[in-house]
């Protein structure tokens, strides 16, 4: 006579046969029934662990068989009928060994989709989270049922194989938030030759239980690469928050120009906007450019300036962001101040000098 040891069936509160659906909604029902966070019983920590382990073996078809013909002594490597060592049948393979090395919270939160228990035990329905225990999987449709859950067969049955709560060998029922974007400003000079920015940021992060989380500051070194424009987008993977519920988002750092006292940017230009008088339009100039790395260019107009003119000096822009040894201009930008008035004499004499069209 087999002996069948802890009764499974009567763990969960149904009858041998069971459909795979009932074993499912008997386990819902019990693991909310006993949850310890809900359940101050004594006892309800030890009964929540063998409501999981029960479930575990019975939603399992490999594990209910063995169960259903030799009993827990038979599941988990005694002989059928005594003198241990393990038993072999088709397709059991030899010495087939169970132990239960699931984490029942862990088993919980993924069989909810990976909500918290606080979620789903204290939700705004009297702890049902609006779903009633006649029909535990109603709300499941929208979650696309419990992919990967396989009667959570994969992980009893591999020895070995745990995961601290809230955080199961298959992460797809947490979802992952937005990426969290930062501006990065960032100055000529950065780019012309480059540089590392340490950034520092506070995240959330999963406790070791996997269901509290608690503050925590990191900082990121951010490379930035000679030449890059405005908008450069830098991905630090899985940096932010995490949750019992959310895998951790993307950190992004989006590269900002920050102003600068004399030069604006342009592309991979740089425009330096030239002051000349009207006399030094009309009659020409020289401008002593500055560069962005501390010479002075002498940039001579012969001809007349009109306002707005620019004279290109070639490579002494920024790096290209494709081929950082080359690099861009130097626009000189001219800007002609007008006098605000004239001697009569001056206006004469003015005339005289210019033509009248």
């Amino acid at each position: 006579m087999v002996k069948m040891g802890k009764d499974y069936y009567s763990v969960l509160g149904i009858q041998k046969g069971a459909s795979d659906d009932e074993i499912k909604k008997a386990y819902r029902k019990q693991a909310l029934r006993y949850h310890p966070d809900k359940n101050k019983s004594p006892d309800a920590e030890e009964k929540f662990k063998e409501i999981a382990e029960a479930y575990d073996v019975l939603s399992d078809s490999k594990k209910k068989d063995i169960y259903d013909r030799f009993g827990e002594e038979g599941l988990k490597g005694g002989t059928p009928g005594g003198g241990g060592g393990g038993f072999g049948g088709p397709g059991m393979g030899p010495n087939f060994s169970y132990t239960f090395q699931g984490d029942p919270h862990a088993m919980f939160s993924e069989f909810f989709g990976g909500r918290s228990a606080f979620d789903v035990l204290f939700g705004p329905n009297g702890g049902m989270d609006g779903m009633g225990t006649d029909d535990p999987f109603a709300n499941f449709a929208s979650m696309g049922g419990m992919p990967g859950m396989g009667g959570m067969g994969g992980m009893g049955g591999m020895p070995g194989m745990s995961f601290p709560s809230g955080r199961m060998g298959g992460t797809g029922q947490r979802k992952k938030d937005p990426p969290v974007v930062h501006d990065l400003s960032v100055s000529l000079e950065d780019v012309i030759v480059g540089c590392t920015k340490k950034m520092k940021i506070s995240r959330r992060r999963l406790n070791a239980d996997g269901r509290g989380t608690s503050s925590e500051d990191k900082i990121l070194a951010v490379e930035i690469k000679r030449g890059w424009k405005e908008g450069t987008k830098i991905t630090f993977p899985g940096e932010g928050d995490e949750t019992p519920t959310n895998l951790p988002a993307d950190v992004v750092f989006v590269v900002k120009d920050k102003p600068h006292a004399v030069f604006r940017r342009d592309g991979s230009d740089v425009v330096y906007p030239a002051k000349i008088t009207l006399r030094e339009a009309l009659c020409g100039c020289t401008v002593n450019a500055p560069t962005l790395d501390g010479r002075t260019i002498a940039v001579t107009m012969q001809d007349v300036v009109r306002p707005g003119m620019k004279r290109r000096v070639t490579g002494e822009g920024l790096p290209l962001p494709k081929n950082p040894e080359r690099r861009g201009d130097l626009v000189v930008e001219f800007e002609v101040k007008f006098p605000e008035r004239l001697s009569q004499s001056a206006r004469d004499t003015i005339a005289q000098v210019l033509p009248a069209s």
